[in-house]
Formats: C-alpha cells, structure tokens, sequence
C-alpha cells in the first residue's frame, strides 16, 4: 500500500492512499492472469460492452482477497475512489467487475456516496453479467440497509433502459432472502408484462426466489397475475414448481388451451 501521509481522523490515523497507483496495480494483475488474445466467445455470453480477458474465477477472488488483506483499513471514501477510477478507466469486463467486488469486499462501510456512485453504473452495466453483478451486490446490499432506497428502484421500473429495469428487479435480493416478500411484490407486480426479454426473465427469476420463501402467498400471486403472463416468466419461475401448477399458468395466461373433457359416451379417438 502507498502511503502519500498520515491524515489523522476523529477515531484514527488513516494512511492517505495514492488512488491511481492501487488501480495499476490492480489492473496489472488482472491483466497479467488474463488470455492475451482475450475471450470472444465468454464476452458474447455475457453480453459484456467491454473486451473479457477470460480470468479464472479462482484468480479473480484471490486479487480482490490478497487486496483486502493488505487494505483491511482502508477508508470508505477511498473505497470509493479506487472503485470509481477502475470503472471508468476500465478496458476489460474483469475491470469493472473488480470494482463492484471491491465494493462487496467493504460492504459493511458503504455510505451514501457508495450508493451515489453504483446508481450512477447502473446504465453502464449492460448485458446480464455485469448488470446483475452490480443490482446483486452492492445494490442489493445498500437498499436493504435504507428502506428508503427501495423507493428509488421503484422508479426505475419505468425507466428506458431495461437493463436499469433489470437492475432493480436484482436489487431486490436482500429483502427477498430475508422474507420481505411486501416490496418486492410491489415491484415486480409493475413489470409483469415488460416487453424486454431480459426484464421477463428476471422477473421470473425472483418470483421463483419469492416462492422459496412463501409458496402460498407467491403462487396466489401468479394466478392472480396469470393474464398476458409472458412465457419465460412462466417457466423460469415455476422451475421448482409442479408441472401441473406451470401448466394451470400457462392456460390462464393464455399460452395454451385447457384439456377438452369428454362426455361419457363421446366418441375418441
């Protein structure tokens, strides 16, 4: 860790960090474990904006934890600073999301700036790895803190962009693991009928997560909702249902007709 000086704070003294250096040296790692020629075909699946250098998942989480070991007092507003300079420098997927990991690893520091500066990603984070690598994360974990934020990525579902639509389906992720299933029927009851594929899917994604915690109350929901329910909704959100349940989905939503019942005594064939 550079230190430029020693600034004194009202708990400690806290070594002031030379920004630019730590992101260097972070940029230099990445790259050094990354493919040269990089991983077309990884950047395609991830729909990634930036060029991805295919880094072991192994390899990525061994530079953010040997940082953190050498950083564990680094203050939030320098967190802040390093995560802000290697998303926007950023050449590489791998870049961006060591910054939204960097954020993760600090988690419990994060403040109003931290949040200020992930919103301000949000429209960024194209294709689904990075969007939801940031809405899952650093997102998720702020919104549940201020139940205030929630109100924020209620607005964002009527946002043009559907990644920020997406995002703020993902961010949901904390209050649904913790069973807080109020917010986040709210939210996804406005995008039900989102014409956005990748929207569909996440919404079906946390209906399913919702029906983990209440079977009941979410499969209620989903009758009630069933018209004009789009198909990947449907399926993703019933994997772990029973068949019969997607099918009595599938019916109400339109998608297919009900089984005719014969009379006794019609002719079959």
């Amino acid at each position: 860790m550079k230190v430029v000086a020693r600034v004194k704070s009202r708990r400690a003294y806290t070594a002031a960090v030379d920004i630019e250096a730590e992101r260097r040296e972070l940029v230099r790692r990445i790259r050094r474990h990354g493919k040269q020629a990089g991983d077309p075909w990884l950047q395609k699946y991830a729909g990634s904006p930036l060029p991805v250098l295919g880094l072991k998942t192994g390899v990525h989480r061994q530079i953010l934890r040997d940082f953190h070991r050498g950083h564990r007092d680094l203050a939030i507003r320098d967190v802040n600073r390093l995560a802000a300079s290697l998303w926007k420098q950023a050449e590489y997927f791998e870049e961006r999301t060591v910054a939204i990991e960097l954020f993760l690893r600090y988690h419990r520091r994060l403040d109003d700036a931290s949040w200020r500066l992930a919103e301000s990603w949000v429209d960024q984070a194209t294709g689904w790895a990075l969007s939801d690598g940031l809405a899952m994360g650093p997102l998720a974990r702020l919104v549940f803190r201020e139940p205030a934020r929630f109100r924020e990525i209620l607005r964002w579902g009527k946002s043009q962009s559907p990644w920020r639509r997406r995002a703020s389906v993902y961010a949901l992720r904390d209050l649904v693991r913790a069973g807080q299933l109020d917010p986040a029927f709210q939210l996804l009851s406005r995008l039900l009928r989102d014409e956005e594929f990748w929207v569909q899917r996440a919404v079906g994604t946390w209906l399913r997560e919702c029906r983990k915690k209440d079977r009941r109350r979410t499969e209620a929901f989903l009758r009630a909702h069933s018209k004009g329910l789009p198909r990947v909704t449907i399926t993703v959100a019933t994997e772990r249902a029973p068949k019969a349940f997607r099918e009595e989905l599938r019916c109400l939503a339109g998608h297919r007709r009900p089984p005719r019942k014969h009379s006794p005594g019609a002719h079959q064939d």
